[in-house]
Formats: C-alpha cells, sequence, structure tokens
C-alpha cells in the first residue's frame, strides 16, 4: 500500500489509511508523528531459532569469573537483535526461569520459548554429567523400559506428561533432538518413532507445533515419518559415501517429502560458519562485531581463556602422523566447506519448489564467538542469497512463515490493525534487496519508537 498512514494505540496498530486523504490538523498534535516518506513500513523480523541462557562462547564458569563483562554482554545482546530488526525470537530450549532473567532487561524483543524434549541420556543432555543433567532437562522423555535416574518419577516423563508440563509452563512449542553425536562422540541413544510420534500426538492435542532437531539424511527421513511440524536445521549431513554436494536422487526425496508434507524448514546455514570460522584468525577484527558486542566482550575472546573454544574444537582435528597441524586446520575448513555447500544445494532445491522456509539462525549454535547475536542473522541472509533464495522468500520466512508456524499469526508477522505494532522503516523494499536490514531507519517494539544508534554497541553517549 503506498502513502500509507499507520496509527499505532497502547502498543497495537489501531488503524491504517491512505495518507493523502488523512486530516493534518487536530489529533495529530497530541501524538509523536514519525515521517515515512520515501521509507517502507514493513512488519518486524522473526528468528524462530535462538538460545538465550547463555553468552555465546562464555561458559557459566567463566562469567561468574568476569561479572562486569558478562553483566555488559547480557545488557547488549537482546538490543543487538533489535538493531538487525528482529522484534521476536522463540528460544527453543528453555524454561520460566531462564526466560524470566532474559525478559529482565530494559529493552527485549519479544520472546517466547520452546521446551526441550530430550530423550533421557542423549543429545544435548549428553554434555552434562551425571546427575546434573537430569536436573537440568525437566522436560527429558523416559522410554518404557528404560531405568530411571535415582529419585526422578518416570511417570512424570512420558511425552503427555512432558507436554502438559511444557505447556502449563507457558511454552509455545515443542523441540526433540534426533542426534547420533558429532566430532568424537557418536553413539548418541537415539528415541524411538513410535516415542516422537506419541510426544507429535500430545503436543498437537495441546495445540503446540513440534520442531526436531534434525540435519542428517537419516534424521530428516525419521522427522517426517513422525510427523513432526518443522526440520529445525537444514540437511547438511549425507549419509551416502562419496563427497559429493549436488543433490542426488536419494536427498531429492527427502526434500520432495518436506515439500508434500509442507513441512517447515530452517536450513540455520550459519550453524556451519560459525564453526568454520573458528579457524579464522582474523575473525575477531571484523569492525561488524563492535556493532553487536561489547569491547570487554571482545578483548576477552582474543584472551587465552576466551580462546578455549576454538583450541578445544582445533586440537581435537585428527592429524596423520607427523602432519603440519595447518594442514589438519586445511582440512577442518575444507570438510565445512563441503557441508556449506550441501545444505546450500538443498536449501536452493526448496526454495526453487516454494517450500516452507523459515528463517532461524540457531544463536549460538555452540560455544563459538563465530554466532554473533543479531549479525548472525544478517550472515544467515546473505547465504541464503547465495543458496538461491530470493529477499522476498526471505522477507516472509522471517515475517509471516514464522508467525503462522509458531502461532503467533494473530500478533505479529503482518501490518495489519489489531496487530502488535512490532514494525520497521526501511530505506529500501525488503523483497527486492536484504540490503533493507543493513540500515534499518526506525524499529518499533510494542509501539515503542527505536533508534538504532541507541541500540548499537560501545556507544559514546
Amino acid at each position: 500500500m503506498r502513502d500509507a498512514e499507520v496509527r499505532i494505540h497502547e502498543g497495537r496498530i489501531a488503524s491504517i489509511s491512505d495518507a493523502t486523504r488523512a486530516d493534518p490538523a487536530g489529533s495529530r498534535s497530541t501524538v509523536e508523528t514519525i515521517d515515512g516518506r520515501d521509507l517502507y513500513l514493513a512488519p518486524g523480523l522473526i528468528d524462530s531459532h535462538v538460545h538465550l541462557g547463555s553468552i555465546p562462547g562464555m561458559t557459566d564458569e567463566q562469567e561468574a569469573a568476569h561479572p562486569d563483562i558478562a553483566r555488559a554482554a547480557r545488557d547488549q545482546i537482546p538490543r543487538s537483535y533489535l538493531l538487525y530488526g528482529f522484534t521476536t525470537l522463540i528460544d527453543l530450549v528453555s524454561a520460566p526461569e531462564a526466560m524470566k532473567r532474559w525478559k529482565s532487561h530494559a529493552i527485549v524483543p519479544d520472546t517466547f520459548f520452546c521446551g526441550g524434549a530430550a530423550l533421557m541420556d542423549g543429545y544435548p543432555m549428553n554434555y552434562l554429567p551425571k546427575p546434573q543433567r537430569y536436573q537440568a532437562a525437566p522436560y527429558m522423555l523416559i522410554e518404557s523400559g528404560t531405568p530411571a535416574p535415582a529419585g526422578i518419577d518416570p511417570a512424570l516423563h512420558t511425552p503427555d506428561a512432558v507436554v502438559a508440563r511444557m505447556k502449563a509452563d507457558g511454552a509455545i512449542c515443542v523441540k526433540t533432538f534426533y542426534e547420533r553425536g558429532f566430532g568424537g562422540v557418536q553413539d548418541l541413544p537415539l528415541p524411538k518413532l513410535d516415542t516422537i510420534r506419541a510426544l507429535v500426538r500430545a503436543a498437537h492435542t495441546a495445540g503446540l507445533p513440534v520442531l526436531l532437531h534434525a540435519n542428517t539424511s537419516e534424521a530428516q527421513t525419521f522427522g517426517l515419518s513422525a510427523g513432526v511440524d518443522i526440520l529445525a536445521h537444514g540437511l547438511w549431513r549425507w549419509d551416502e559415501a562419496s563427497s559429493t554436494t549436488a543433490v542426488t536422487p536419494a536427498i531429492t526425496k527427502i526434500l520432495d517429502n518436506v515439500l508434500s508434507g509442507h513441512v517447515g524448514w530452517q536450513p540455520t546455514i550459519q550453524v556451519l560458519v560459525g564453526l568454520q570460522d573458528l579457524a579464522n584468525d582474523s575473525y575477531l577484527a571484523d569492525p561488524q562485531l563492535a556493532r553487536v558486542l561489547p569491547t570487554g566482550l571482545i578483548e576477552w575472546y582474543r584472551s587465552a581463556e576466551g580462546q578455549w573454544f576454538r583450541n578445544e574444537v582445533l586440537e581435537s582435528l585428527p592429524a596423520a602422523k607427523g602432519e603440519d597441524p595447518q594442514a589438519a586446520v586445511a582440512r577442518f575448513e575444507s570438510t565445512f566447506a563441503t557441508l556449506i555447500d550441501r545444505v546450500e544445494h538443498a536449501t536452493g532445491y526448496l526454495a526453487s519448489h516454494d517450500a516452507r522456509l523459515l528463517f532461524g539462525t540457531d544463536t549460538p549454535s555452540a560455544p563459538t564467538y563465530a554466532n554473533p547475536p543479531g549479525l548472525n542473522a544478517w550472515f544467515e541472509m546473505q547465504r541464503l542469497v547465495a543458496a538461491g533464495v530470493t529477499p522476498a522468500q526471505i522477507f516472509r520466512a522471517a515475517t509471516l512463515s514464522n508467525a503462522q508456524a509458531m502461532k503467533l499469526d494473530r500478533d505479529v508477522g503482518t501490518v495489519q490493525v489489531g496487530k502488535r505494532a512490532n514494525l520497521l522503516l526501511l530505506r529500501q523494499d525488503p523483497t527486492q534487496t536484504i540490503q533493507a536490514y543493513a540500515a534499518i531507519a526506525k524499529i518499533i517494539l510494542g509501539g515503542r519508537v527505536l533508534n538504532p544508534a541507541d541500540l548499537v554497541a560501545n556507544r559514546t553517549h
């Protein structure tokens, strides 16, 4: 709609009318007026795959040891998402206490959460030691016939019981997992098909969509058979022995089933890039980081302590006897280049067939500093364009499609009377270029007008 006048009252869109016919006097003197001539008004963006409980690249122990750095980082992270236009976030593995902490900051995007229904001792529970992992996973699944840990009632960890608890806690979705492991771990327990089918039935009865962590051909085939609503990763780990990156007949069959089932698909290409970038010695010199991360945190990342995850990853690389360590790093980068090429080809295939793409970044996908909040989404957009996704498809994936998939479309996803006033004023048309998000003119969060300059990290005022 051209030449529109949009009125906002009490955080919602009150009216949309033809500005050329509006009365220029009278009531306008009592309201804040934003001149949007030559600009584009769009709904705020939605990242439907984030993790907000930790500071990227920092363990809980490190955060406790550096409270000033951590405090500045936690204050900035919500602003960094807003800086790149993300007014709504979905944390895919969280719980009420973590959400309460996240929402305690002065400026925070509208944030919702999924409950993480991990199989007992499976991914991602395996990263925590026993018995701590059982206390940290309130929604874990214990399958029939599996002995429960001491002090835990298995009746509270059936699919029906887990979904009921999530719903009571305020979750809007269910996240579950199919992951054998990676790196040095390849034998994690996997859920049975009947278990996840029961989880899907319980979730749908409760009105909750189900997302499955699945980045392999085996996992996505499993998810399609289980009837999940969203595959929460692109397809980059193929079971074929060859090193091909072009879409094969076997992969095409999976992708065609995604299309025919109208299953939501989050490419999350930056997951791979954020790991590959650990081998990039100049990564932390990127001036874009200073827009979204406090200087103190960037400096800490450069320290020996801050390099812990990078060192852990690179030192774990298998090396042939007598091999130059740099050769192992080169193989590491080459391996990820192959995986990135695969997911880009798979994403391009789906985009060319108008799949139900959903914008999500998995920020941070691991304790890596190379998944910076907000900026990581901008990088993901660039990767999607490289894969063949059009700006219009990205715009829809990050607005209405995400809102519909998460059942939030009554409130967000479009510029429409009655919806929450989460809006962006852009200098370029976002359906034509992703550069529209590179320099946003105004962000409006629930009717509150935010200037991008006030959201940048390391502000001088």
